[in-house]
């Protein structure tokens, strides 16, 4: 059976020094200020079931921006569970299979993603490995009638892989990942400041040229190319809040910033040609839902791009996630109090 598999791993970095009692306030992490608009739950397990998808697409632009070509996986949705417990997260999803009317339209796409995400108080990082293969091309200029295929590509390949590190420097009133995680609940609205810093190195190619003879008037020798690989590093200062009312969160993160390009390209003819560039990193997350002491669930979109100009082409790729959860909060016991740190000393004794 067909089927994806990700895991998501979330750490948390402290630990709470906080007497346990049947009230609520015995819940809020204890140093300071901090409490009064965060709440930790250092004493509870989470389980909830999930659905999400995640994007691997790219487009080609004409360097005088006349003709965009897009380029897409038909991802399907993953379907799966994930946990909190022993303060580690994960998830695991399976693929919900395509139906054929979908298969005969959009193609078939196959796609390995792997994540880890850890999430602390200040730090956060995102490490990631994607391969697709399979993509069709949308071309806003061309009117594909309802029920006929669009232009496929199943021979194209792409594979990227990289890292996300994030920076939170309000964190005595702002929590990142009561957002995103669910580990902690923004008690009362709050903002802060936040840099991203990513790497990634990605890699396109296909058993015959990615944009064809059929655009060669549009984009030249370009038309041509059929293997590009792009090392890519930035660094992206922003903002992001949280919105609280009554339990209910909306939160947004918007960071923009310069980003380094390093590209090699071959043609069909076996040329070989390099282009070192600047270009735009931006990076952005919407998150809504609610997150209380028991129940939390949301929506949560993620995207992550750059535009890298060489030859006759303008490229864009962009790594997207979309997920929905809903989930319920249990207290600890027995073994499950103990933390990932402590399990290795806990079986050898």
């Amino acid at each position: 059976m067909k089927f994806s598999f990700v895991i998501l791993a979330l750490l948390l970095p402290f630990s709470v020094a906080a007497q346990q009692d049947d009230n609520k306030d015995s819940l809020k992490i204890k140093n300071g200020k901090r409490s009064e608009f965060v709440r930790g739950y250092p004493d509870q397990f989470f389980v909830w079931p999930v659905l999400k998808q995640r994007k691997l697409d790219f487009e080609m632009k004409s360097a005088d921006g006349d003709k965009t070509l897009r380029y897409k996986a038909n991802k399907p949705y993953s379907l799966g569970v994930g946990m909190y417990l022993f303060e580690l997260g994960f998830e695991i999803a399976f693929a919900v299979p395509l139906d054929e009317q979908s298969k005969r339209i959009y193609g078939d796409s196959h796609a390995r993603d792997v994540q880890l995400n850890i999430v602390g108080k200040k730090w956060g990082t995102d490490v990631f490995y994607q391969r697709y293969i399979g993509f069709y091309i949308d071309d806003p200029d061309t009117d594909v009638a309802a029920n006929t295929p669009y232009p496929q590509r199943p021979d194209i390949v792409t594979r990227n892989i990289g890292f996300t590190v994030n920076r939170i420097f309000n964190s005595d009133r702002f929590s990142f990942r009561s957002a995103y995680n669910f580990a902690e609940r923004q008690l009362t609205s709050a903002g802060s400041l936040i840099v991203f810093a990513s790497f990634d190195n990605i890699v396109m190619k296909g058993d015959s040229a990615i944009i064809g003879p059929t655009y060669e008037q549009q984009f030249a020798a370009s038309s041509s190319i059929h293997h590009i690989r792009s090392s890519n590093f930035g660094v992206a200062p922003g903002y992001t809040y949280s919105l609280i009312f009554k339990g209910f969160f909306m939160n947004g993160a918007l960071a923009l910033g310069p980003s380094n390009n390093w590209a090699k390209f071959s043609l069909d003819d076996g040329t070989e040609k390099s282009a070192f560039r600047f270009s735009l990193l931006v990076a952005a997350r919407v998150s809504v839902g609610f997150n209380g002491d028991k129940f939390f669930g949301g929506l949560t979109f993620m995207n992550q791009g750059r535009n890298v100009g060489f030859e006759e082409i303008q490229l864009s790729n962009s790594q997207s996630a979309f997920k929905i959860l809903i989930g319920y909060r249990f207290r600890e016991t027995g073994l499950l109090k103990k933390r990932i740190w402590d399990l290795p000393k806990n079986f050898l004794n």
